[in-house]
Formats: structure tokens, C-alpha cells, sequence
């Protein structure tokens, strides 16, 4: 089921970031699938989100696979597609 519209909003809003890089890479990512994007990848992009900007960045431009504080969520089939939409070049 893809995410709501009041959902979408919020994830969107919260891709306001400090750092202009993850601005340009998150901006890429919902305009290529913002139409659809599940409630499973809105939780995990939520989750990324909350990050701090550098940890988010080190996942983003592929420095790192795995941030600690996200746990074995890292490992998760959903994450890693969502994490490679956001690679996407």
C-alpha cells in the first residue's frame, strides 16, 4: 500500500536538511518516487531521517552500509532497496 499524502508531507518536510548534499539527494529521491512509495519505506525513510546529517550523508554517498544506531534495520530487505533508490544517480 503505497503512503499517505499527510504522511508523504511529513517525510518531506523532515528531508529539510542542513547539508545542501543530502537537500539535492533526498529532493532526486521523491521526485522519482515519491508516487510510490510504501507505508514500509516512508517508516525506514523516516527512520534515516531522524538521523544526524553527517550519519545520513555517510549512508547517502555509500561511505557506510550500517549506522549503528539503526541496528539490524540496516540488514532488512525494504532498507537496503530504499537506501539504493537513494544512491540512485
Amino acid at each position: 500500500m503505497t503512503i499517505s499524502a499527510a504522511a508523504l508531507y511529513r517525510l518531506k518536510s523532515d528531508a529539510r536538511r542542513g547539508l545542501l548534499e543530502n537537500d539535492l539527494i533526498l529532493e532526486r529521491f521523491f521526485r522519482r518516487h515519491a508516487d510510490t512509495l510504501t507505508e514500509e519505506q516512508g517508516l525506514i525513510l523516516g527512520k534515516l531521517l531522524a538521523l544526524s546529517d553527517n550519519d545520513l550523508m555517510d549512508l547517502l554517498i555509500g561511505r557506510v552500509d550500517f549506522v549503528d544506531s539503526l541496528g539490524d534495520l540496516c540488514k532488512t530487505p525494504c532498507f537496503i532497496a530504499v537506501l539504493s533508490h537513494l544512491r540512485e544517480k
